[in-house]
Order: structure tokens, then C-alpha cells, then sequence
């Protein structure tokens, strides 16, 4: 049953009998939403755009079999984590240890039994939410309920090859909650860490664009990753991300800037080669938030040479 408001699953089923796939439509789709493939090669078209919850695989199929499927699933960094059944005629011990093997996570055996069928689908599903929730508690970080460094070092890491492919700059900003051990020494711990939640959040919501990731860097630091975006329109996003900081009024007597929440901000633009490290452009980012707090903090600044580097247009 699926409470009121709770997403269903999906689950692609993959068989080339048509007759084999209704019937196990018949048993699931009053409880989840059902996707089928009649051939090896569609289903990994299938699985990689719509990313199921679960795959229910025939093992003999013509041209791709369920075993090549799932090795090539297995393959794919997008499609690894799908859990896979095998659903097959047969029924030897040898056949289910290579599914096993292969990386299947259980084994069903035709004619299949419906009341079986749900109840191992429910369990691989139950399994496959709980592992998805740790995975993204160990990437989230725990005070702000942004994501924290481990998930911005692993995205920089594929933004940055991804760059390095298609030739498009990537840009990065690291801010800076400016005077932050003041404003702790003034209103104490529990104070400053609403203070870094509320700056997280101005930070999360002021980014529009679903490809770009705002991050825990460390302590009062924060991380803005921006893909295809130059140096220009980097500087403007930080600039804006500046401002609605500034604008949330948050009270910072101590602060020689200015009497509320401030952030500094450090903007570094690059094309990566192959043969670069992505801890160049943080290198270069930290460096420009070093500047913008020599020259007096509330303010952004980046590499006036970097405009011609990420020029998009």
C-alpha cells in the first residue's frame, strides 16, 4: 500500500516475452510504477534515463542476455546501485551462484509465484531506501543539512573531468562568515551554529541552477561549485549570494564591517587540463578570499585576468 503523498517506486521489468512481463505487471503495478524492456540494449537505454528503484531481469534472452546486462549495469557508475532479480525457467544451483556473483541481489525462478514476488520485491526495495538514506547521511553535513566536504571534493573531482572533457570552464567561490569567532565570543556556540545554518541556507536557496552544488567546506567556510559557468558570470552569482547574506540582517555587533552577517568571498575560474589538479582552482579561490579579507572582508574578488580564461561567449 502507498500512503497519500508517498512517491511510488519503479521498477523495470525485462523480458523478452511479452506474456512474462504482464503477468509480472499484473502483480506489482497496483503497488509500484512499472517500466519494461523486451531486449538487452533497451533496457540499459531504460535504466540510464529513468534510473528504477529495482530490475526484474530474465536470464535467457536473445542477442544481450540478463547476465550481460548486468555486468554492463554493474559497469555504468549511474546504474551500479540498482538492485537486480534474476528471473529465470531455470532453477539449478550453479545458475543462481553466477547471478549471484554477477552482483544480483536475489533470484526468482518461473512460473512465479505472486505472493513471493511481492514480498522479495518490498524487501529489496526496503533495503535499497535504507542504504540510499546512509549514503546520503554520510554526504550531508550534520549541522547545516548541506552537503559537507566528502560530497564536495568527490563532486569537484567529476565536475572537473567533466570539464576537462567538453572544454568548459568551471568555477568555484569559497566564502567566508566574516569575524565568526567574534560573533561566537558574543552570543556563544549555540548562537554561531544557528548563525552558520541560517548562512547555509542563504546560500542553498540562492543558487538556481540544479547542476551547481553550495557545500560545507570547513568550519565558517563555504564552497560554491559552478559548472559551465566563466568568470564572469561567477563573480555575479557570488555578488548576488553576497548580498541576500547581507540582507538577512543578522545582528553582528562586534563586527568592525558592518553591524550584521557578513561573508568575503574568493572567486577562481578555470579550464581544466587533463594534466591539472583540481586543487588548482581551490588553490586560486582561496587565495582571492585571502584578498577580499585583507581589503577589508564583505566583498568578493577574483582573478581580473580569469575573464578571458572562462569567457563562454
Amino acid at each position: 500500500m502507498t500512503l497519500l503523498g508517498e512517491q511510488r517506486a519503479t521498477l523495470l521489468v525485462v523480458d523478452d516475452m511479452i506474456e512474462n512481463i504482464e503477468i509480472l505487471n499484473n502483480v506489482l503495478s497496483d503497488h509500484y510504477r512499472v517500466l519494461f524492456a523486451t531486449n538487452g540494449s533497451d533496457a540499459l537505454a531504460v535504466a540510464r534515463e529513468q534510473l528504477p528503484d529495482l530490475i526484474l531481469l530474465d536470464v535467457l534472452m536473445p542477442e544481450m542476455d540478463g547476465r550481460e546486462v548486468c555486468v554492463r549495469l554493474k559497469q555504468n557508475p549511474d546504474t551500479r546501485e540498482i538492485p537486480v532479480i534474476f528471473v529465470t525457467a531455470k532453477d539449478q544451483e550453479e545458475d543462481e551462484e553466477i547471478g549471484l556473483q554477477l552482483g544480483a541481489v536475489d533470484y526468482l525462478t518461473k512460473p512465479v509465484r505472486p505472493g513471493i514476488v511481492k514480498l522479495r520485491v518490498g524487501i529489496h526495495l526496503e533495503l535499497k531506501r535504507y542504504r540510499d538514506f546512509l549514503a546520503t547521511l554520510s554526504l550531508t553535513d550534520c549541522l547545516t543539512g548541506i552537503p559537507n566536504r566528502r560530497r564536495f571534493d568527490e563532486f569537484l573531482k567529476s565536475e572537473w573531468l567533466c570539464a576537462a572533457r567538453t572544454g568548459r570552464p568551471l568555477s568555484l567561490i569559497l566564502a567566508d562568515v566574516d569575524y565568526f569567532k567574534a560573533y561566537n565570543d558574543h552570543y556563544g556556540h549555540p548562537a554561531g551554529d544557528r548563525c552558520l545554518k541560517t548562512v547555509a541556507q542563504t546560500l542553498a536557496e540562492g543558487l538556481s541552477r540544479r547542476t551547481d552544488l553550495v557545500a560545507r567546506y570547513g568550519g565558517e567556510e563555504f564552497a560554491c561549485v559552478l559548472p559551465a559557468t566563466d568568470h564572469t558570470g561567477a563573480m555575479a552569482i557570488a555578488e548576488r549570494l553576497r548580498e541576500r547574506v547581507a540582507s538577512r540582517r543578522s545582528d553582528h555587533p562586534l563586527s568592525p564591517v558592518c553591524p550584521f552577517v557578513t561573508v568575503s568571498m574568493g572567486v577562481a575560474t578555470l579550464r581544466p587540463d587533463p594534466h591539472m589538479e583540481p586543487q588548482t582552482l581551490i588553490e586560486s579561490a582561496d587565495h582571492r578570499l585571502y584578498q577580499a579579507k585583507q581589503a577589508g572582508r564583505n566583498r568578493v574578488l577574483g582573478d581580473p585576468n580569469a575573464a578571458q580564461i572562462g569567457d563562454l561567449t
